[in-house]
This record gives structure tokens, sequence and C-alpha cells, in this order.
């Protein structure tokens, strides 16, 4: 068995001696006391952009089972990365959560779940590994890596830090003490004992049993430039501590798998099974080929696009959830769950291959949503969205908020037959946009009878219910020798702008007497 360094030594190494050993750690962070079979699940994003919608298929993922099992989901931002951090990318993570009603469970025990506060955490560990001979201090430079590199390519090897390229990998205790004396930082590199000729057999929960080549790369535990760790060593040992039992991540990650699986080997304890999801994919407008959604050049790839858009959250999370398990929206169509917190997600249901993000599926599950909420929610929900993302709208509705109830009422009456034309909050104020003046475009292309303009005129009172009105309609078609239908449109167009509307009867009831006769003699006169 290889020698480790003495105490004395990794105090030196690491910058200061650890904070805790290994069965201190264990003590700090016990076993969790929950049912038989809860799950304890992480949405764990790294704060270098925007939230992107694979983000959020993956968190609803960890949130559901976590939270059909009575189990734990934790939020956990892995800042590590400090080059690529973004300002304020953490905040949108944290608010995303809240807009979709992701609850998670960051008790004090367990945390901090800033993995920029558990630094003692990783050089504990990492000084255990140093003790036991499993990770050395490794001086090696950016300039001698890439050379290292280089040389690898020109000689057909494959590139990175391993056998006999790992300079520091045997590194006498005088040697150190020689590069620290000098005031040289080192990282800290596992030390592997990976045979790629070998196979190491990971579990996946969707996939089962995949075979991996062994790893047998050095990689870096503890970055030298300021000392936190790297993704690999944060996951091992945060996983560990957080006492997580699933791990839910992109199939992009699958190449690491028989890395974590020999750290988690290594160290003794038993990793989390892991469910490898599909990536979101989408067909590439140029080539007509299937891709992942591009963070660069496809809007629907940040969360944040559907949410200036006005997409109700839920129908979102039916979205992803039908995704996620096929069979629920059928279970949902026939009334046998209420929403997709009610129905069972299956780990080994989760799709493995690409998934292509349907635009018009999730219009359907929008309308479906929105055709649910009785009209004061529905007013609620798009003067939410208003006042947050649009001024002048706001401004519209906080005129006369009754105004736009009685225009969102319109055909909601009958729960047999409600309209299923909304589907964002922004698309819902488009679509009755005619309603007010300033907004209003008049149809230049329709070609008017005015003369069934002008007998409706002179016929018509605000005051007539529907049986009424529709009698006057009929006896101007019969008098003038046209169809109902030709009266009608006359009026729809005139009054809206739009050949297709909602009941028109009820759009003159809600435009009132000022705005109906205004409209209809504008067009007469034009």
């Amino acid at each position: 068995m290889r020698k480790g360094l003495s105490a004395d030594l990794i105090t030196r190494v690491l910058g200061a001696a650890p904070k805790y050993t290994l069965a201190e750690l264990e003590e700090k962070y016990p076993p969790r006391n929950l049912p038989e079979g809860a799950f304890v699940t992480r949405f764990s994003p790294s704060p270098t952009g925007y939230m992107h919608i694979g983000g959020l298929y993956m968190s609803l993922i960890d949130y559901k089972l976590a939270k059909q099992t009575d189990g734990v989901f934790m939020l956990r931002i892995e800042d590590t990365d400090t080059k690529r951090e973004v300002k304020d990318a953490a905040k949108i993570i944290v608010d995303s959560m809240k807009r979709f009603g992701f609850e998670y469970n960051n008790d004090d025990v367990y945390g901090p779940y800033y993995q920029s506060q558990r630094k003692d955490v990783y050089r504990s560990v990492a000084a255990d590994l140093l003790a036991r001979g499993l990770a050395y201090p490794c001086f090696l430079t950016a300039e001698d890596m890439e050379k290292i590199r280089e040389n690898q390519k020109n000689a057909g090897f494959a590139t990175g830090i391993y056998g006999e390229f790992a300079r520091d990998r045997d590194i006498s205790e005088e040697e150190i003490i020689r590069h620290l004396d000098a005031g040289e930082f080192p990282s800290i590199r596992l030390y592997s004992t990976g045979n790629p000729d070998n196979r190491i057999f990971c579990k996946d929960a969707v996939r089962g049993s995949i075979g991996f080549p062994e790893n047998n790369e050095d990689i870096v535990l503890i970055k030298s430039n300021d000392g936190l760790p790297t993704y690999h060593f944060a996951h091992l040992c945060d996983d560990h501590f957080m006492r997580t039992t699933h791990v839910v991540r992109g199939e992009e990650w699958l190449p690491s798998f028989p890395l974590h699986t020999q750290l988690f080997r290594m160290m003794g304890w038993a990793p989390p099974l892991y469910i490898h999801t599909a990536t979101i994919d989408k067909i590439d407008p140029e080539t007509g080929k299937q891709r992942k959604l591009s963070k660069r050049h496809d809007p629907e790839a940040n969360v944040a696009f559907f949410l200036a858009d006005g997409w109700p959250t839920a129908a979102i999370i039916d979205y992803l959830g039908n995704i996620a398990a096929s069979g629920y929206e059928e279970a949902k169509v026939k009334g046998q769950v209420k929403s997709f917190w009610d129905y069972e997600l299956r780990p080994k249901k989760i799709p493995m291959s690409g998934v292509l993000f349907d635009n018009r599926k999730l219009e359907w599950w929008a309308k479906e949503y929105i055709a649910t909420l009785p009209v004061d929610e529905l007013v609620k929900r798009v003067r939410d969205w208003a006042d947050e993302y649009d001024v002048q709208w706001a401004a519209r509705i906080g005129d006369n908020p009754e105004y736009l109830k009685n225009i969102l009422a319109i055909e909601r009456d009958n729960p047999k037959r409600i309209r299923k034309d909304f589907i964002t909050w922004k698309q819902t104020l488009q679509e009755v946009s005619y309603f007010w003046d300033d907004l209003f475009a008049k149809n230049t292309e329709y070609e008017f009878n005015k003369d069934l303009l002008s007998a409706f005129l002179s016929t018509f009172d605000i005051c007539d219910d529907k049986d009424a009105w529709w009698a006057k309609i009929v006896a101007i078609a019969a008098d003038k020798g046209v169809k109902n239908g030709d009266v009608a449109m006359n009026l729809r167009v005139a009054l809206t702008g739009r050949t297709n509307t909602p009941d028109l009867y009820s759009i003159m009831q809600v435009m009132g007497q000022d705005i109906v006769l205004s409209r209809i003699k504008d067009v007469i006169n034009g």
C-alpha cells in the first residue's frame, strides 16, 4: 500500500490543519431519519448563466421524486468555478425555484448549501486521502500541463495527467518541502489506480448497469489557485455528507460516471443511484436535424423567456412532467389525476433518448390549464404578469380592472364549452386588445357592406337581450337579401377588426354603446 503524507506536511500542503476527521464529519452529518424508500435528491446548478429549460426539467424530476416518497429535495449551488460565475445567476436560480413552487429543504444540519462555503469539508476529506496515499500534491504549472498535452497529441496519446505523464505522482516528501519552501502552491490530485484496459460497471436507475473503461487520470481534487474543489470532488463529498440517495443529471455526464463511481468506492462510501436524463432537443430550422437546445441560439432554452412571454408555470410543469412520465397526459385527460403532483413518476420510465421540445404541445397544455381557471384567478394572473413585464398594459388595466374582468369572462360561463384560445398571459392580452381604442386595428382588407351596418345602426339598442338582438340581425338580412351571417360578419369586423372572435353579442355588451356606435360609424363614414 502506498505511503501517505505526515500530518505536519499535510497541514503545509493544504495551508492549514484539517478541521475535521472523517469520523467527525460522519457525526456532523448523520444519516437522515426518513421513511423507508424516501428519496433524498438535490438540484445542483452552477451559477454560470441563466436558468436552462433542461435544468428546470431535471429539478422537476428531483422535486417530484422527493415529494412523492416523503423525502427531501435540496437546492445546492455549485459555485466553485469562480472564473465562469455570473453575477446574480444564483439569485435567478432561487427565483426560478420559487416561481415554479419547488420547495427545497435546506435545513441547517446538512448545510451550508453553497459549495464555496464548504471548504472545511473538502479540505478535511482531501487530508484523509493525502494521509492514505490516495492523493498527492501536484506542482505542475499551466505551462507544464500545456507542454504535456502538446507532447501527448504529437505522440497520439490521450491527453491528461496520468501514468508517466503525472510528473509529481510519486513525489517524495523532500521534494514537496522544497517546492513549498520556494513559495509554490500545489493542487491536490487523485492518485488513480484505474486501468483503462479494465471495465468498471456503474448502475443507472434508467439504463441499468453500464460498463466503462476504468479511469486512470489523476484528476484535480483541490485547485491550486483558490483552494476550492473541482466539480468531481465536491460532488463526491457533498452527496455523501448530505446523504443524497438519487442524483438526476443530464446524459452529457455519462462519461464522468466511471470516475464518480471510482471515487465513491475509493472512499468506501455507497454512491447514490444515478438517473441520467435525455437532453431536450429541437429540430434545427436550417439543417432539419435534431440537436440539443442551445443557450446561444435558442431563446426557448432560457426559462426566463417563458416567464417574460407569460407562459403559465403550471402548464410548463405539466408539459415537462409528461416528458418525464409519458402516461401522465392520458391519466389527466381521463380525470384520474388533477395535476402532475398526483401522478406517480417512476424512474425506470424516464426517457433515455433525446426528446423534442414541442411548442405546439406546450400550447395545448397551456390552453387546457387556462381554461380551468376561474375568471377572477385569470384576471389576477394576467395582471401580475403585466405588472412585472409590461408597464403600458399594467397602466391600461389599472385604470379599469373590471373592464378586463368582463372581457375575460366572455364564453366562460359554460363549464362544458369554455373557450380555449388563451395560451399565455401576454397572448391573452393581445387576443383581447381590440377592446381598447388605442390598440384597435381597423381591418383595411375586408369589403364592408355599409348598407347592412347602417341598417343595424338604425335599430341598435344596447339594452336588447340576445334574442332581441339576433332578431334584428335576421330582419336586416331578410330585408337586404343576404345571409344572417353576412350581417353578423360585417358587425364583427367593424367592431374587432377580425373575422374570428368569441360570441359577438357578449363582445358588444362589454364594449358598451359608445364604442359600438363609434366604430360602426367610423366604417360607414370611412
